[in-house]
């Protein structure tokens, strides 16, 4: 049974925030060494603790122990340790590309931490998305509370338990409660907030932040689609779409939500997932110890309630069991635009996405219907594609929206080493993950040195204001490009431009370096030179 949780009182969320602000402003966590210790002691919290961990996701979401670490531990791990490997080269400031205009200017961008900065995470993977944000943080050298959910009170106890035991306690803070705990923490300013969940909650969120003018990041999901090729490996394709769906329940925000499918395909795709269905779980899905359970009893009666209400047909599955929180992999074909599983907006506390192990088959026509029917809707945190077709995966990438666009899988894209994790408009905005946490919670400051004698070029810039000045500053102008040739249809033609005068000059000076300097020539070259510039292209 999950232990209870003690909220954070509203007198201590206050003591915390002016700790965190006390402990930025000393300079404290700025060392990357002192970083780097910090997110060395995050990933032996996780190492020390696995066993711990996994009892608390069983607690909590029912969590088969090889999804706890596969899908959460093993990569939050590895995050830290590719955060402890890069931070100096992250935190390392930059030269601004050369310009010979500003290169006396010495211009850099230096990479400062924003602040103390706060991430609300949510239930569903409440270890990558609770203490992940937390080491970009840290790595940029930030202050962090984290107020982790209260829904999965054996996770959020346990982290509440172990950071201050492993972790600097003026610098990282963690802050339980709910909805009043978290209308306190949204009074303050921050350097940065990061909130991920609903886009319901969202909205709220990034009121509260305008208040402020904090800057936020939101990451909140949304109805992921997954478009079939008829001509693609059905068996490849229904592996990887079950499991998406069946991990952790189906309760993860990139989880795929609805399949479009060829209407002449609809029923082999069926079968491919069935026989998926039954390698997975061969015993059953109502007695298998591999299916995580519904986070609590409000969500497990919205999926009921939204299957009890489909107009399509249960191919398999459709099990439910209230006192486990339990329901099946269920596969519901025939679905039609307005069904109760297609709807983003049916009850008040519906997140956008299904957020269960429910997948709807809804068939289309063609590819032009499927990209037709993903763009009446909101843009996807992620959009999949099953095809061995280029020019087929291209078509639907190229002619939709969406935080991410995978091709022949589904979910991994997010603990791939490089890649970005966020959404675009409703699915949400800003990006995390390794480097990109980092950057997040970066300032990009920047900064130069301009030099006493720079002034013997710019003068220009000082009054009192003349025609000559005028005429001065003009010449550190730019030059355009030849003004485009504009088509019937309105699209530029821009006419190449040759490069003979440039041509012609390193010819010369190549000339020059090989001997031929006989005064003759050179004075030849030199009256060549001067000339350059009346040179027509």
């Amino acid at each position: 049974m999950a232990p209870e949780l003690r909220f954070t009182t509203f007198e201590e969320i206050d003591e915390i925030y002016s700790t965190l602000n006390k402990t930025f402003r000393s300079g404290k966590t700025k060392p990357i060494a002192f970083r780097k210790v910090q997110i060395l002691q995050l990933a032996y919290l996780l190492q020390d603790n696995l066993e711990r961990f996994k009892e608390a996701l069983a607690i909590d979401l029912g969590r088969p122990a090889l999804e706890a670490s596969f899908l959460e531990l093993d990569s939050t791990i590895s995050d830290c340790k590719v955060a402890y490997d890069r931070v100096d080269k992250w935190a390392r400031t930059e030269k601004a590309p050369f310009n010979i205009k500003f290169a006396a200017f010495r211009p850099v961008i230096r990479k400062e931490p924003k602040g103390v900065v706060l991430s609300i995470s949510p239930f569903n993977y409440p270890i990558w998305l609770s203490l992940g944000p937390i080491i970009g943080a840290i790595a940029a050298g930030n202050c962090v509370v984290l107020k982790p959910s209260e829904l999965c009170p054996a996770i959020s106890g346990l982290i509440a338990e172990l950071i201050p035991k492993y972790l600097d306690n003026d610098v990282i803070r963690v802050v339980l409660g709910a909805v009043p705990e978290t209308s306190k923490l949204m009074e303050y300013p921050w350097g940065h907030v990061l909130y991920t969940g609903s886009g319901r909650v969202g909205k709220i969120i990034g009121v509260a932040a305008a208040k402020t003018l904090s800057p936020i990041s939101l990451e909140l999901g949304g109805k992921s689609p997954v478009v079939i090729d008829a001509r693609c490996d059905f068996k490849i394709a229904a592996r990887r779409i079950m499991w998406g769906k069946c991990a952790n329940a189906g309760q993860t925000c990139v989880a795929p939500d609805y399949v479009l499918v060829p209407r002449s395909s609809e029923d082999a795709f069926v079968k491919a997932l069935k026989d998926a269905h039954d390698e997975f779980y061969p015993s059953g899905a109502t007695t298998t110890p591999d299916l995580s359970r519904i986070i609590n009893l409000e969500h497990f009666h919205r999926l009921k309630n939204l299957l009890d209400s489909t107009s399509g047909t249960i191919a398999f599955g459709g099990q439910t069991d209230e006192s486990r929180k339990f329901i099946a992999p269920t596969v519901v074909k025939g679905v039609k635009d307005g069904d109760s599983l297609m709807s983003e907006c049916v009850y008040i506390c519906l997140l956008d996405e299904l957020f269960g192990p429910i997948l709807p088959i809804m068939p289309v026509d063609d590819v032009d219907e499927a990209i037709a029917y993903i763009n009446a809707h909101d843009h996807p945190l992620a959009l999949y594609c099953f095809s061995s077709d280029a020019a087929f995966k291209n078509k639907v990438f190229d002619n939709t929206q969406s935080g991410s666009a995978v091709a022949n899988d589904v979910m991994v894209h997010c603990a791939t080493d490089g890649l970005p994790f966020g959404g675009i408009g409703p699915s949400g905005s800003g990006y995390h993950t390794r480097g990109f946490t980092f950057d997040m919670f970066t300032h990009l400051r920047a900064s130069l040195d301009s030099p006493g004698w720079i002034d013997n070029i710019l003068g220009a810039r000082f009054p009192p204001y003349t025609s000559g000045k005028i005429a001065s500053l003009k010449r550190l102008g730019v030059k355009l490009p030849p003004r485009p040739s504009m088509s019937a249809n309105g699209h530029g033609l821009v006419e190449r431009r040759r490069n003979s005068k440039w041509l012609l000059l390193v010819v010369s000076l190549a000339a020059v370096s090989i001997g031929y300097t006989r005064a003759a020539d050179v004075g030849e070259w030199a009256r060549w030179l001067k000339g350059l510039i009346q040179i027509k292209v």
